[in-house]
């Protein structure tokens, strides 16, 4: 089996099923699999630490949950249970560096841009102005535009 993981940001975006469904197909045809990262920010009620405790064990719940919604989809597609990743970070490309860098496996990560004339989302625009470099390591990103349908999906992945 290969080692190759398709890494996906598994937000609550419009754009997010696009992106996975792309990194579905690319995993099946490829040999490869689909890892998915939650990102947890850190909670701004900082007054007692018992709520913010609280406040991130209920994050976690929501975020494992999600994650676990999305699994379903992704065997039905590729035959394989992802891998989940949930990361506690102050943000995506913080909690992406870190990933990417522990994880050689991880050979491309797959976004999908917003839609609707939104611009292209602050990820995909902070990787156009600070490049690619995650930490000690350059991964291929792959672009796919949110409002493919299916049929363009299976036709270019």
């Amino acid at each position: 089996m290969s080692q190759r993981k398709f890494l996906v940001i598994a937000d609550d975006s419009a754009e997010f099923m696009a992106a996975l469904k792309f990194a579905c197909r690319r995993a099946r045809s490829t040999g490869g699999h689909v890892a998915l990262l939650r990102v947890i920010e850190p909670a701004v009620f900082e007054h007692w630490s018992g709520v913010r405790e609280e406040i991130e064990r209920q994050a976690r719940e929501e975020a494992e949950a999600a994650l676990q919604k999305m699994a379903e989809f992704v065997i039905a597609e590729t035959g394989m249970a992802p891998e989940f990743i949930i990361e506690h970070a102050d943000n995506t490309r913080a909690a992406l560096r870190k990933v990417i860098s522990e994880d050689p496996a991880i050979k491309i990560l797959v976004l999908a841009a917003a839609v609707e004339g939104r611009g292209p989302g602050p990820l995909v625009a902070s990787i156009a102005k600070e490049g690619v470099k995650w930490g000690s390591r350059k991964v291929p990103v792959t672009l796919v535009p949110g409002d493919l349908t299916d049929d363009e999906i299976a036709d270019l992945a």
